[in-house]
């Protein structure tokens, strides 16, 4: 367990370097004016409002510009939030825990309904490894902090497992891949649509997904410091999102064609991984910052955060 928090201090360390690299330069020429700056992933629906290009002349009416940096996943792109370089991203459930555990500044405004099939733990098309239960002993690989390391935690304790007898690899996700298919790691917990990607390509298989064990959600952040500032701005640019939400909704394949080139994917992988995705952008709930509050006490009973949170600390209340 000691390895493990230095493993994750050292990952913290390295986002850090990640964040700099990424939006440095920009930072201070960006101060200056009015300007929302959007951290996005490959993958997702900001990703899908950026390409659009709406955002940009409904917040020009108000003064303000917009600016995007592009992450590789989530714990950096919270990492940027939390040093300032960014206002507003989205990430799924773990990356946020150890942000809030790590004191980061942000303000959970809002989030998408479950997608537990967009997310698995996968093995090799001829590994002998029939169950969740067979990872004793085996070594796993995920992405640090990410949601995926909820899923591999739940779907361990589920199956009788306890999460000191399995050998966490902690891989970005190309690396994570290369390793899967070299057979250096036994299993792969990852996330659509590096999922659908290795299903199609290596003919990967699922020993499980969340479906009955994790929701999956997607959330949307703002640093609290700009909500309090900007809520009508946070509001606006969660306006586009359900815009382009609705949109992707109604027109998967099209969305697939948009998306396909920039991540470097088929469309039809890309198809597969955005027909498990979850869609809606709805406001905080009870509910969900009770769901949440599971990943957060789940995390700090394994010690993989320092300290214990509350998530209705961090939640942009209803109305607010």
């Amino acid at each position: 367990m000691r390895r493990i928090i230095q493993r994750l201090i050292a990952a913290i360390v390295l986002s850090i370097g990640i964040v700099a690299a990424a939006v440095g330069t920009s930072y201070g020429q960006d101060r200056q004016g009015k300007v929302v700056r959007i951290g996005y992933q490959k993958y997702g629906k900001l990703v899908l409002l950026k390409s659009k290009g709406t955002l940009e002349p409904k917040l020009a009416a108000d003064g303000y510009k917009v600016v995007w940096t592009e992450f590789p996943s989530g714990p950096p792109l919270l990492e940027a939030l939390n040093v300032g370089v960014i206002d507003f991203g989205n990430t799924g459930e773990a990356p946020p825990i150890f942000a809030q555990a790590a004191g980061a500044p942000i303000q959970y405004v809002a989030y998408e309904p479950p997608a537990p099939k967009g997310e698995a733990i996968l093995v090799p098309k001829d590994s002998p490894l029939k169950s969740v239960a067979d990872l004793r002993g085996k070594k796993i690989a995920l992405n640090k902090g990410s949601n995926v390391h909820y899923l591999l935690v739940k779907s361990l304790e589920k199956a009788g497992v306890k999460y000191s007898e399995i050998e966490p690899v902690f891989l970005a996700p190309a690396d994570a891949r290369a390793a899967f298919e070299r057979g250096v790691v036994d299993a792969w917990v990852i996330w659509d649509p590096f999922q659908a990607a290795a299903e199609a390509a290596t003919g990967a298989r699922a020993l499980a997904d969340g479906t009955g064990v994790v929701a999956n959600y997607q959330f949307y952040f703002s640093s609290k410091k700009f909500l309090e500032a900007n809520p009508t701005i946070v509001d606006a640019v969660l306006a586009e999102l359900s815009t382009v939400d609705d949109w992707a909704k109604g027109d998967i394949h099209a969305v697939a064609e948009q998306l396909a080139p920039s991540i470097g994917l088929s469309v039809a992988v890309v198809e597969v991984a955005l027909k498990r995705q979850a869609y809606g952008i709805k406001p905080i709930t009870d509910a969900v910052i009770a769901d949440q509050q599971q990943v957060a006490d789940a995390f700090f009973a394994l010690n993989l955060i320092p300290r214990s949170i509350r998530i209705s600390d961090v939640a942009r209340k209803p109305g607010t």
